[in-house]
């Protein structure tokens, strides 16, 4: 029988690359920064600086502009998106943990790394962990295999809190359980994450794996290398916006290189908006409050093979819809049997034209873990309000808005809506009671 050229070369390929990457798990890696608002990239209206990397990213798959953080500060957000759980269900919906907290992530909780572990991937955790630095609560006690970066705020670094007479060590890094540096040049965190995070796919082995990649910056005191200082037009901000869409792109360049791009699902998100002196424009508030400034945050999903490209949904979404969607991409029937707060998104990822998600309540949980305000289809109420870290020293009067046509939360139609005051404030308590 005569074999044709292409059937040689056909041959040669599957010789090279083994199986097709539709015949295998995907790779997973979720890109998450810290701090950094709605408005910080460029395909979200950003100015001052560029992100072509993370433009291009939305370019490959899908953007959404109505994503929501699990928490409006560091800790409860996490913990949201690593358990597909409203934080206080893991009671880590007050405040953050301190180098001198002695809490964390309980270890009875079900994580994404023990998710995709019990799948056959490898799991590492690079970065900011935050849920826990007491040896029962860090990530190799947590379901990854891999732990290399820090186990909270790059500002808890030698930090001195006045109030417990505690001062806090020199910020550690570590790789797996030990100790391998300590006050570490903030500098390079960004770079010696990405080159961790480069080493971990090129030495993969045999099976998928999964790097949730939690990246310090832009959390303050902000740190920049050589390399983009003084790039951007926005001062030192702008400079590590850049250096994290360098990040992203080192990252989408060497899983090209590897040729597992096409079956790789690559998400990128904040944990909440901005600090106080950045713009989450168009949105009212920042960072540590429950305006939408404070919890909705960019976020891209990307997975060449299967989701289409330049896609933007409205539809609302939270980081909590990841575990679910995750154990339906893994047709995982055991964990199906679990609950969580998330939602699968998997049909909308790969049809976001035709599916249509139906309206679903959204609690805003604030800093000291109090319910403050609820979202259900275009309207949310806030019934009572924090000021960052601090009660309001006036009262707060009820107020609900149409986010539909008045996304920046400008004006308060709660008197023209009584019937929807009366239900979202009923369906806040109820929601909430569920929670206990």
């Amino acid at each position: 029988m005569k074999i044709g050229r292409s059937t040689v070369f056909f041959t040669l390929l599957v010789s090279l690359f083994g199986c097709r990457q539709d015949d295998k798990k995907p790779n997973v890696i979720i890109f998450f920064t810290d701090d950094q608002g709605y408005a910080d990239l460029g395909c979200y209206g950003a100015t001052g600086f560029e992100t072509p990397n993370l433009d291009a990213l939305a370019e490959s798959g899908i953007r959404f502009t109505s994503l929501y953080a699990p928490a409006t500060v560091c800790t409860p957000s996490r913990a949201g998106l690593l358990t597909g759980l409203y934080p206080k269900r893991t009671n880590l919906h007050e405040a953050v943990i301190f180098p001198y907290s002695t809490h964390g992530l309980p270890p009875e909780s079900y994580t994404l790394a023990e998710l995709f572990k019990e799948n056959g991937y490898s799991t590492a955790c690079i970065g900011k962990w935050h849920l826990g630095h007491q040896p029962e609560f860090m990530p190799n006690r947590q379901g990854f295999d891999y732990f290399y970066g820090v186990p909270y705020s790059n500002d808890m670094d030698g930090h001195y809190y006045r109030h417990n007479n505690f001062q806090s060590p020199p910020l550690p890094v570590y790789r797996n359980e030990n100790i391998i540096e300590e006050g570490l040049d903030q500098r390079y965190l960004t770079k010696r994450y990405t080159e961790e995070s480069i080493q971990l796919i090129k030495n993969r082995g045999e099976e998928p794996f999964f790097i949730y990649l939690a990246h310090n910056m832009p959390h303050t005191p902000l740190h920049v290398s050589e390399q983009f200082e003084g790039k951007s037009k926005m001062g030192l901000y702008g400079d590590v916006i850049m250096e994290l869409d360098w990040s992203m792109g080192e990252i989408i360049r060497t899983l090209k290189e590897e040729h597992i791009y096409e079956n790789t699902i690559v998400v990128f998100s904040s944990d909440n908006g901005p600090i106080s002196n950045r713009s989450a424009r168009p949105l009212r508030g920042t960072k540590a409050t429950t305006w939408e400034g404070g919890q909705r945050v960019p976020g891209l999903i990307a997975w060449p093979q299967e989701i289409p490209a330049n896609k933007v949904s409205d539809g609302m979404v939270t980081l909590m819809d990841l575990f679910p969607t995750f154990i339906d991409i893994l047709k995982d029937t055991d964990s199906e049997k679990r609950s969580f707060d998330g939602i699968s998104l998997l049909e909308l990822l790969k049809n976001p034209e035709e599916t249509k998600l139906e309206p679903r309540p959204f609690l805003y949980y604030a800093r000291n873990g109090q319910p403050e305000a609820i979202r259900e289809g275009e309207w949310k109420l806030h019934m009572q309000k924090s000021r960052g870290w601090h009660q309001d020293s006036t009262a707060f009067s009820p107020q609900l808005y149409q986010l539909g046509i008045d996304l920046g939360e400008h004006q308060n139609v709660i008197n023209e809506h009584p019937d929807i005051f009366k239900q979202m404030k009923n369906k806040l308590e109820e929601e909430d009671e569920l929670m206990q």
